[in-house]
This record gives C-alpha cells, structure tokens and sequence, in this order.
C-alpha cells in the first residue's frame, strides 16, 4: 500500500479548513436529547430555549449597602450640609422591612435587600455619619439619625425583572454550557437542563515510535503527547472519550485497534496520514474504506485525512504534535461542538510569513495588546504551544506586516 499517485484521485484532497470543517461536521450524528442535573450540565450543549420560571431580582432591591429613603428628602445633602433622617427600621436579604419610609425617615439596607414601601433611592453608607460625629467624617454607626453627606439615588436601586422576568427566553438551543450560563439557568430557577447526548469519540494514537509516558525512552522514540493531548481536548469539548490506546505501523494492528471502536459516533487518530511508506492509517481508508478529503490547505497539519471505516467516521490527525493540537483546535473542535473557532483582531507587532496556497496558523505572542511572534514555528516544537498565547491566521497568499491588523485565535 502507498500514497495514491493519480493525478485525479477519487475524493477531494487540499481542501481549505473552512471545507475541512464542514465536511466532518456533516458525518458527526444528530445527538439525542437527556435531561440531566444542572450539577452535570457543565461542557454540554443546551437541547432546548430555556425560559425563566421567575424574575430576578425577585422584588426591587438595594444594589449597596447603606439605607433607603425618599429622594426628594435627601436632594438639599452635602458634607458641609448633612440631612438628618431618622432611622426606623431595618432591611436585610432574606428578611424584608415590613413597613414604609415617611417623610424625614430611612431605614438601614444591605446589598440585595428588598426596597421598602415609601422609599426611592439609596445612599451608600461611605456617605453618611451618625448623630454624635456628623462633622467627624463619613462612619455610620448612629442608632436612631444619620446624616446623609450626599443625597440618594434611584441608581444604586435594582428594579425587579430588571436582569430577566419570568416567562422570558433567556437562553437558545445549541449554546455550550459554560460555567456562568450553568449559573444562569439556576437562577433561572432550573434545577435540571436539557442537553445533548455526549458525543463519544474513539481515540487512538499510531506509530512504532510511540511510547506510553513513564517507560525509558530509547532514541528516535517519543512519549504519545499526542493521546493524551487530545484527550484532554476532547473532554473540555464536552466528548465522552472511548480510550483505543497506542497501535504500532502495521494494517493488522491498526484494523485490530479500530475494532475496538463500537459504539463510538466519530473515530478520530493521529499520525500515520502522510505521505511516507508506512503511513498505514491513509492507505487503510484509501484502499479498504471511505476518504472524503486527504490533506488541508493550512500549515501547519495538512496532511489531515477524512473518511469512514464500516460505517465509522474517522479523522486522520498528523502524528507531528503542533499539527495534531492545531488541527484539532481549528477543525476539530468546532465540529464536534458546533460552535465557531472564536477569534478577534489584534494589531501585528511583528511580521508574520504568509504562504502561497495555504493557510498560516502561526504561534504568537499577544502582550500589551498586540501579537508579536513566538519564534520557532516547526510542527514537531511541542513547548512552543505551551508558551504561545495565540495562533495569528494568515490567510492564503497573504501576508502581515508589523502594525496590519490581524486575526488571532486565543489558546
């Protein structure tokens, strides 16, 4: 078995990352819908709009602490002119003043305290004094006066409904559940969340010079960074992962491996996808299964294979480890959770290369608002992904200069 040498081969290859992206989502199945714990909800993707059983905040409330008034007895208030209000109460969370504020009257209020009847605005309590030391500087502990060295305000008052009202649609299907939307729909009044099922993902690692972490290493042999990398990718992606291990260069020990694969919904590998004579993962989907595309227009991690084997999506990953995270980052990823690649646009501090018919995803540095380049660019320099901060795209043909605007897609 070899790389396939036509000129017209029978499936796409060089497809741009965009295509590469669509091409796997599209073999990826539609996920049934459960319902689970908002405790377990974290990672996964939302099957539902989810509305809100109740208002928040719950009642009208004091954003600070200090005490609520009228604001038109308050608005005359200055340091060197202190209103005197009488206190006639108390209003704390969870234990509401039951009366209501009169003219010349105030009541002590806590942040996320209800608003009592009658009142209107709220003075912080950095601003007020007490009976005996009105001219001593602004520390409250007056038991029946206060003295307010600045008037009111109806700003620092929290109306209820004002973050959601209940029966309101605060959040749509397919948003992935991070750990402040799983807040949210807490205080939505959710205890449970319907989500899609986990994707479960096959995962194995190739190549007769992969060894497990831990063994003694012998020269030319490397540590399967690669398996446990994408691992780790894969659950902060919110996959459940189906662990196929490490298979030497052989068909045989491939085919042995992948058997291994029931019940998972995509197989994804790395290494074995290249152009080499015992690149055995290419030439199995070639000859003895489906390729939908062999090789990406983007540098690095081209050489990326999709295909199928018995009915079993399964994406080729390059075995040299940048490639294989970039690729998963970029393509991969988005795919699995259906949620876009999330870039912005930084300032260039540095040039960075661009490449006649691919796309670039050079590691860089972002400081001070800008991204200078990392340095060292090669798809085997494992470190540079722990030390960059970014990949910079360069687009097809192009190129950047120091101070071009630039896209950049945050690690």
């Amino acid at each position: 078995m070899s790389a396939p040498t036509s000129a017209n081969p029978p499936f796409p290859m060089h497809v741009s990352v965009a295509e590469a992206r669509e091409m796997l989502a599209a073999l990826l199945p539609e996920l049934e819908t459960e319902t689970v714990p908002v405790a377990q909800a974290l990672g996964r993707t939302l099957a539902a709009d989810l509305e809100a059983l109740v208002s928040h905040p719950s009642a009208t409330e004091s954003a600070l602490d200090g005490i609520a008034a009228r604001e038109a007895d308050t608005l005359t208030a200055s340091a060197e002119a202190p209103v005197r209000l009488k206190i006639v109460g108390e209003s704390r969370a969870g234990m509401p003043f039951g009366g209501r504020v009169g003219a010349g009257e105030c009541v002590r209020i806590y942040t996320g305290a209800p608003l009592p009847e009658g009142a209107d605005a709220i003075c912080p309590v950095e601003q007020l004094a007490d009976e005996e030391s009105a001219d001593d500087g602004p520390e409250y502990v007056g038991p029946e006066y206060v003295h307010l060295l600045r008037p009111a305000s109806p700003a620092d008052v929290r109306p209820e409904g004002g973050d959601f009202r209940a029966g309101e649609t605060v959040m749509r299907a397919g948003l992935r559940l991070s750990a402040p939307r799983v807040a949210l729909a807490v205080a939505l009044g959710h205890a449970k969340l319907p989500v899609r099922r986990k994707l479960r993902v096959a995962l194995l690692s190739t190549g007769d010079e992969v060894i497990e972490p831990g063994l003694p290493l012998q020269a030319g042999q490397v540590y399967d960074s690669n398996r446990v990398g994408l691992s780790a990718m894969l659950g902060e992606s919110g996959c459940e992962v189906i662990e196929l291990g490490h298979a030497p260069d052989s068909p045989a020990s491939l085919q042995a491996a992948i058997a291994g694969a029931g019940g998972a919904d995509v197989l994804l590998t790395s290494g074995g996808v290249s152009m080499g004579k015992y690149d055995f993962m290419r030439d199995l989907l070639i000859e003895r299964g489906r390729v939908s595309f062999w090789k990406v227009r983007m540098r690095p991690g081209g050489p990326a294979i999709l295909g199928g084997w018995n009915g079993l999506p399964v994406f080729g990953l390059p075995g040299n480890p940048v490639s294989s995270l970039v690729v998963f980052h970029v393509i991969v990823r988005p795919a699995l959770t259906g949620q876009p690649v999330q870039s912005l646009k930084l300032r260039a501090a540095t040039p960075f290369r661009g490449l006649k018919d691919k796309t670039a995803f050079w590691r860089g540095v972002i400081k001070d608002g800008e991204v200078g380049d990392y340095g060292p660019q090669g798809s085997g320099i494992l470190r540079s992904l722990s030390d960059a901060n970014a990949l910079v795209i360069v687009p097809e043909g192009g190129g950047v200069q120091a101070g071009d605007a630039v896209d950049v897609v945050l690690l």
